[in-house]
């Protein structure tokens, strides 16, 4: 039964990766401000008459992205991005009913022991957690502002890659044990540096976050250089000088590509050093799909700077973000 609920999980983190792009659309088309109240199960069902439709639109015109960014939008404009921001959470439903149904079959059919179940437990609370995030995201765009705060974006990001890693990390160890072949003294090493790298990964997708948040990929869309400097003179125009890390277009950015560069040294180096060490053939394999999936985020993000933020390109890059960190996860767990 371990390999049916490995199978069931890591559905659960395709359903995830799809709820990641399709989040990642939904800020890009400007469409997560469209819906305006938190219904979980009313709002499952949609708009199903005019009358409905009139009834949305008409709580749409008293939202501040309407009157200080789309005024005078047609219905038909509305529900192009109403769609977008209604999948998003239809989605959302699908993936806590996927997760729970299974959860307790599970159980009742006495597949799951006790360290495993607390482990899953942990998770639905996690996805819980998680929806709450998102309507307090959506919130934040409802009373001044037209735009969603950079801070909740993030730690909506953050807590979905979170929620992600830890139903693959469950799904790995109940479907491998790590590579038993690993027994040279360089592995403890290499053990220290896969971790890093997968810390590294995921503060570079929050930094990703700040720069969705604050749209900071629409400025400095020049590579290598930022307008012609190494390090841009507007990097602390702020003040006080922490505000420029999450408010500052050109710090913000900065961090990000920084980060890049750093991976882009170290992920290769650790694939060097893993060369010089026996490993069984899947060890190996995640770990050259690390260094593949960072050529390809690193390939989507400097053209989605150059071509300034396409939405095929931007949702592109935020699932190759997702895979980045699913191959760093998948090396540190051969690793052991």
């Amino acid at each position: 039964m371990k390999k049916q609920i490995a199978a069931w999980l890591l559905t659960c983190c395709a359903l995830v990766f799809a709820m990641v792009v399709v989040g990642g659309v939904t800020r890009l088309t400007n469409s997560g401000l469209s819906i305006v109240e938190w219904q979980p199960l009313i709002g499952t069902i949609p708009p199903l008459s005019s009358e409905d439709w009139n009834e949305l639109f008409e709580k749409y015109h008293q939202t501040p992205q309407y009157k200080k960014v789309n005024l005078g939008m047609s219905l038909e404009e509305f529900k192009g991005i109403f769609w977008w921001e209604y999948f998003h959470r239809l989605l959302g439903r699908v993936i806590g009913l996927a997760f729970f149904i299974p959860f307790l079959y599970f159980i009742a059919r006495k597949g799951i022991d006790g360290p495993l179940g607390l482990k899953l437990a942990g998770i639905f609370v996690l996805g819980g957690l998680q929806g709450a995030m998102g309507w307090y995201m959506v919130k934040s765009g409802l009373v001044d502002n037209p735009h969603v705060s950079q801070y909740r974006l993030t730690a909506h990001l953050g807590l979905a890659f979170i929620i992600y890693a830890a139903m693959f990390w469950v799904a790995l160890g109940l479907l491998s044990r790590p590579d038993s072949s690993l027994v040279n003294s360089k592995v403890h090493e290499l053990r220290r540096f896969s971790t890093f790298l997968t810390v590294l990964i995921f503060i570079m997708v929050l930094s990703g976050g700040f720069v969705a948040g604050i749209r900071a990929g629409l400025a400095y869309n020049t590579f290598p250089l930022m307008n012609g400097h190494v390090i841009p003179p507007e990097i602390f125009m702020l003040e006080p000088w922490y505000r420029n890390f999450f408010d500052n277009m050109a710090t913000v950015q900065f961090d990000h590509r920084l980060i890049a560069w750093m991976l882009a040294i170290l992920v290769p180096i650790f694939w060097f050093k893993t060369r010089g060490v026996p490993l069984a053939g899947s060890t190996r394999m995640a770990c050259n799909f690390l260094l593949f999936m960072l050529v390809v985020q690193i390939s989507l993000g400097i053209s989605t700077l150059l071509l300034v933020v396409p939405l095929h390109l931007a949702a592109a890059h935020q699932a190759g973000a997702l895979l980045l960190f699913t191959a760093a996860l998948w090396v540190r767990h051969r690793l052991g």
